[in-house]
Order: C-alpha cells, then structure tokens, then sequence
C-alpha cells in the first residue's frame, strides 16, 4: 500500500461556472484556472500522483496557453491519472479529501461528488470520503478569494 497528499487553491471569479467534484455547483461564481478549475478533482490527481511516484498534476498536464487541457474537464484528467496508476501496476483503494470554502453550502452537493468521483475512478462512492469545511472567515478562503482542496489517497499493489 501507498498512500499521497495533495493541494490545491484557485482564485474565485465572477465569470465562469463553479466545478467541485466533478459536479457544477449553483453560484454566483467560479474559479479562475487553466482547466475547469475543479479544486477537489486536481487536489486529488495530485494525491494519487504522488502515491505512485508519478510527480504532480502540473507535469502531466501543463497549464500552457492555448494547449489541449485548456479548459478541459477535470474527470478527464482524473480518468487518465487512474490509467497511469493502472499501467504502473496500482489500484485505487480509497481517499478522503476536504474543500475550504466560506460559499456555498457545499454539504448537500457531496453524495453526487462522491458518486462523480467514484464513477471516474471505478470503484464505489463509499470510498470518497468529502467533506467541506470553512477557514471561519480567516486567510484568502475567509475573505472570499479563493477555495482550496485537501486530499489523501491510499493506493495498492494489483493482485
């Protein structure tokens, strides 16, 4: 068994829908980025990334302008994560990943995450742990800035 971290943050924006989990979120905002933005879904790549010692989610998929991940959906890039991890010789076991956002309530969006994630991964919702949390009005995220996502993931030797 392996397990990885990851991180990410990007800034919030009036323009562009908002994407968590792989789900479209009701707002009056978005989040500024390269792709879709998805905090969760990159956070979480990083994570898996990491645990099979395949470097991060920048160095598969380049934030350069005008290249083909501009604007690309994040289940992409987490579909092709998992078949990077599947050619090295690894299988998802479980994650349990946390959202910083002071807006919206993010608590009824999380089952059809999890089932979102789930079905990008190929394994069952009940091992996607999300929760969401506030920074309590403190830092960037309590300010309204930007949101951030937290994740570990555990990864394992093909049988």
């Amino acid at each position: 068994m392996r397990i990885g971290f990851g991180y990410d943050v990007h800034r919030l924006t009036p323009d562009r829908p908002l994407w968590l989990g792989g789900v479209s979120i009701p707002a009056s905002f978005g989040l500024e980025g390269h792709s879709d933005a998805d905090v969760l879904i990159h956070a979480l790549c990083d994570a898996l990334l990491g645990a099979a010692n395949l470097r991060d989610i920048g160095y598969h998929f380049p934030p350069v302008k005008g290249n083909e991940y501009e604007g690309i959906d994040s289940k992409i890039l987490l579909r092709r994560v998992m078949a990077m991890l599947r050619d090295k010789g690894y299988e998802f076991g479980n994650c349990d990943c946390t959202i910083c956002a002071e807006e919206p309530k993010l608590n009824p969006h999380i089952p059809a995450m999890q089932q979102c994630l789930a079905d990008c991964i190929g394994t069952d919702s009940n091992n996607i742990s999300i929760k969401a949390t506030t920074t309590e009005q403190l830092g960037f995220t309590g300010r309204k800035e930007g949101i951030s996502a937290y994740a570990v993931a555990l990864i394992e030797t093909k049988k």
